[in-house]
This record gives C-alpha cells, sequence and structure tokens, in this order.
C-alpha cells in the first residue's frame, strides 16, 4: 500500500483511505486497538496483531524491564476503537494531543500487519531522511536480491 495523506476531524476521528478500509475489511476487522510505542507515530493495530505484541511484552525475558515500559505506554495512550460506517476510527483524546494528531492532515502507511499514522512533523523527516540515503539503501539492499 502506499503512504497515503487522510485527516483528523474536530472530533478526533481519523477518516482511513479508501485501501486501508479494504485491508481492514478483508481481514474482518471492524474494532481496532490504536496507541503510540515510540511516541512519534500512532499505530492502529488490528487485534490480533496487537495480542501478538501482548504476548512478547509478557514473555519478555531479558528484556521485561523495556516490554514493561513500553506495554505501559502503549496502554497510557491507547484505546480501542470501532470503524465506523464512514471507515472512521476516534482516535484517544490523549494520544491526539501528544502526538498533534488533532484537526490536520495526517499520513498513513501500512507496516507490518498495522497502520502507521504520522503528523507531518513526523513524515516530513522520516521522507527526508528516506531521500538522505537513497544513494545507498537501494545499493545495500540489492545485495538481498531487491530490484
Amino acid at each position: 500500500m502506499a503512504v497515503v495523506q487522510a485527516s483528523v476531524d474536530d472530533k478526533g476521528r481519523l477518516k482511513l483511505a479508501t485501501e486501508f478500509i479494504e485491508y481492514l475489511e478483508a481481514i474482518g476487522v471492524t474494532r481496532v486497538f490504536v496507541t503510540t510505542m515510540d511516541l512519534l507515530m500512532a499505530r492502529i493495530y488490528p487485534p490480533e496483531v496487537w495480542k501478538v505484541n501482548e504476548t512478547l511484552f509478557r514473555k519478555a525475558g531479558p528484556k521485561a524491564s523495556a516490554a514493561a515500559r513500553v506495554a505501559f505506554r502503549a496502554r497510557v495512550y491507547g484505546g480501542e476503537s470501532d470503524i465506523d460506517k464512514s471507515g472512521r476510527i476516534l482516535l484517544p483524546a490523549k494520544l491526539r494531543e501528544e502526538l498533534k494528531l488533532e484537526k490536520q492532515p495526517v499520513w498513513l502507511e501500512a507496516h507490518n500487519g498495522a497502520i502507521n499514522v504520522m503528523n507531518r512533523a513526523e513524515y516530513e523527516r522520516r521522507l527526508q531522511e528516506s531521500n538522505a540515503n537513497a544513494a545507498t539503501d537501494l545499493p545495500a539492499l540489492a545485495e538481498m536480491g531487491v530490484v
């Protein structure tokens, strides 16, 4: 899926692009878990994908302290949300405020079974970083067979 622009309305609802709605419908998802784990972007998780994270948090072994902190952060900023008939998801208020996602355009990207939600600053930072490394990234991946 492409990186696409979307919007968050004045009530805190994110309007998903059609391709993301179709993806979620295809896997039978009508309710998602929305949070942040890095305080840089929000992530929309289908329940089965979020359950994998929860299992990893519980079985973190030597990384249990890091897992506990990330899990706590995810619970503080996160919440479940239904996908309404118009393809909108209500973003938790604390999450919207922390990541500056209110009443402005955002960018969506599918990644590892979840959907990343970036504000303008994070989108621009990631785009700049990607472009700055264009000359070295593709040759490095070509060694792995990326064409």
